[in-house]
């Protein structure tokens, strides 16, 4: 294997009788590699080299509720389900991430959630592999809509819904009712 027959790119080879090394891909094939990602806010979070505090796409409930999904899978075992940094990981011992409520994260751009998730961050690892692109973005605004839940005040609930603050809650549609607490 030390000294197995290779050629160097633009090598010259005798085995093919135009004496190139290298061929020309088949006609139609199709690339298997990465394509040229032309969108950089998409692909990298940032305008211009600068972190970006746009969402490249819509932030729709299905957005949302994707990026709910996916935080769970891939967040929560580290930064709890309300990003508090108390997941089940830290419970157990491993070091505490920090939490998305700090002051610093909450004012912190978009971008700069989608770069941590791309790249890592102090002990975080990169997640590049395991979540694509838009998966990524909607964690994001996942984290901005818990972000946004845990400062929320009654200013911010619109006029016509906040008699639903008063209403005690009832279980969704199908399940049980939860017994109350002694």
């Amino acid at each position: 294997m030390h000294d197995a027959p290779r050629s160097e790119p633009l090598e010259a080879s005798s085995f093919f009788s135009d004496g190139q090394s290298a061929r020309m891909p088949v006609a139609n094939t199709v690339s298997r590699g990465t394509l040229a990602e032309t969108d950089e806010l998409l692909y990298t979070g940032k305008i211009n080299g600068t972190v970006a505090n746009l969402f490249p796409m819509p932030v729709t409930a299905d957005v949302l509720a994707r990026g709910q999904d996916r935080y769970n899978v891939f967040c929560a075992p580290c930064h709890g389900r309300t990003g508090k940094g108390d997941g089940m990981v830290v419970q157990r011992g491993m070091r505490r991430p920090p939490s998305l409520m700090e002051d610093r994260l909450r004012n912190a751009a978009a971008g700069y959630f989608f770069d941590v998730m791309t790249h890592g961050f102090g002990a975080m690892q990169d997640y590049a592999a395991q979540i694509p692109v838009a998966d990524r973005w909607a964690i994001v605004a996942y984290e901005r809509a818990l972000q946004f839940s845990q400062h929320a005040t009654v200013g911010d609930v619109p006029d016509d819904r906040r008699a639903d603050l008063d209403r005690p809650a009832t279980a969704p549609t199908g399940e049980a009712p939860r017994p109350e607490a002694p």
